[in-house]
């Protein structure tokens, strides 16, 4: 298959369990909650979304025609040191990277020596091989994905309620404040959900903080 990416860059993660965490970030093109133009917004399923995953213009995007080319790309974007303690990292993101991700490119990442992860919404079945899968739930949309490793919620969401996740077979589960223009009352409130339910944990958007992508 021809794989559509956005953008493929290094940086630091900036949210959720691995914070920090250098990565080379693999956005892939295309979501199925939104198309990503803003006319469409205020019809689309997921109207937050702050993310620009539309076309293949950005710094290292592309079409990839096999799954080797998407990981060789990937590969020579990694600037960091070899390092026993650390493998290198890629986060498949998008847009919703799993109308594209398959199997073959998972096994070509880690033929790179990469370790994989995945940010979804939940609403498609994961290929084998995934090393960390973070799901984040939308309300409205299908919700398939009913275990993993990091379940990050941005909070509040207007009909879902965090509990009816609490169950659910994930490690880790972590409250993210909505940005925008309610994003100083959206953190205070996930402050208190979280010290009324220590289950769960904050996820703060330390890129945008700090500057970086």
């Amino acid at each position: 298959m021809t794989y559509k990416v956005k953008e493929i860059f290094y940086t630091l993660q900036g949210e959720g369990h691995h914070a920090g965490r250098p990565a080379v970030f693999c956005r892939f093109s295309s979501c199925n909650l939104w198309t990503g133009r803003e006319a469409d917004r205020a019809r689309a399923i997921c109207q937050f979304c702050d993310t620009d995953f539309l076309g293949i213009d950005g710094p290292g995007g592309g079409r990839f025609r096999t799954a080797a080319d998407l990981a060789s790309a990937v590969a020579c974007t990694w600037r960091g040191e070899l390092h026993a303690r650390s493998r290198p990292y890629v986060v498949c993101t998008g847009g919703e990277p799993l109308l594209q991700l398959d199997a073959a490119a998972i096994e070509e990442f880690h033929n790179e020596g990469f370790e994989v992860a995945i940010e979804t919404n939940g609403t498609r079945p994961v290929p084998p091989g995934v090393d960390w899968i973070c799901v984040s739930p939308k309300v409205g949309a299908e919700f398939v994905l009913t275990r993993g490793d990091e379940l990050k919620l941005v909070f509040p969401q207007r009909g879902l309620d965090p509990e009816q996740f609490s169950d659910l077979d994930f490690s880790s589960l972590r409250l993210q404040p909505m940005d925008g223009p309610e994003l100083l009352a959206n953190t205070r409130a996930a402050v208190e959900y979280c010290l009324a339910h220590p289950q769960w944990l904050l996820s703060v958007q330390a890129h945008k903080l700090i500057g970086i992508r």
